[in-house]
């Protein structure tokens, strides 16, 4: 008897399985160019990255399946140390420096469209929930759907805000006081070795607003899926931490001074 696959859950945008070490996702057309860059990564040593292993009779991308704690929130105590914050400040830092190089040659093909200026491959949702977790140890980077070529800055600032975490006390995944937080913010850019760093508090803010029209955007559109995420009150959140770094812009910044 085969291996029962079995659905995993925590995602909201597409069906994923497992089946055996295996991991099954609908494909797009993006999902080649997915494939190149996981190849690429793993090719430049970056371990953390799934195996890309082509496609099923089904038409879906198959990965590797990387084994323990996928980031979902409510975030568990043991993935709030400095520690996490420091593994996933270095490994986005090394999956940008591997990717530097070809940044400008695969330009097209992504689901998302390049992002100006071209300087890396983002992943473009560098997340907890898209990071698998061994205790207090970074081991994976999954969901790579949205990878397309554009600024360090345009991923930095979304794995800060979600890391650090830069998030009024509202949002239910918002942890820690606004020092501590600053404090994160620092130490993250540390560990990423960015040294210019006058304009992070406002990508940040800009990358924040982005998801708030995003969302707007597509369920204007008749995406479901978007207005289902406007539905569980998203969209307030992301406005209401837009606010937040803009009124506490000078602690934040005052933290990020060299």
């Amino acid at each position: 008897m085969g291996k029962a696959e079995e659905i995993l859950t925590g995602g909201n945008m597409s069906t994923v399985s497992r089946l055996g070490d295996t991991v099954r996702r609908e494909a797009g057309p993006w999902t080649k160019q997915v494939q190149w860059l996981l190849a690429h990564l793993r090719g430049k040593g970056i371990i953390e990255v799934p195996v890309p292993l082509g496609f099923d009779g089904q038409g879906r991308e198959v990965l590797s399946f990387i084994p323990g704690l996928v980031g979902h929130y409510p975030l568990p105590d043991t993935l709030r140390p400095d520690e996490v914050l420091v593994s996933t400040a270095r490994l986005l830092r090394r999956i940008h420096d591997a990717t530097a190089d070809v940044a400008q040659v695969y330009l097209s093909g992504w689901q998302v469209p390049k992002r100006e200026p071209v300087e890396v491959v983002c992943h473009g949702d560098f997340a907890p929930y898209n990071c698998v977790f061994n205790e207090d140890r970074l081991v994976g980077i999954i969901d790579f759907d949205h990878a397309h070529p554009g600024p360090r800055a345009w991923d930095y600032a979304y794995a800060l805000y979600r890391f650090a975490p830069m998030m009024d006390p509202t949002n239910p995944d918002s942890y820690g006081s606004l020092a501590d937080q600053a404090r994160r913010v620092r130490l993250f850019c540390d560990a990423y070795g960015l040294q210019d760093r006058p304009q992070v508090l406002q990508s940040v803010i800009a990358r924040v607003q982005f998801m708030a029209d995003w969302l707007l955007q597509g369920a204007a559109q008749g995406d479901p899926r978007l207005q289902a995420n406007i539905d569980a009150g998203h969209l307030a959140i992301y406005q209401t931490d837009a606010a937040y770094l803009e009124a506490n812009q000078e602690q934040f910044e005052r933290a990020l001074v060299v």
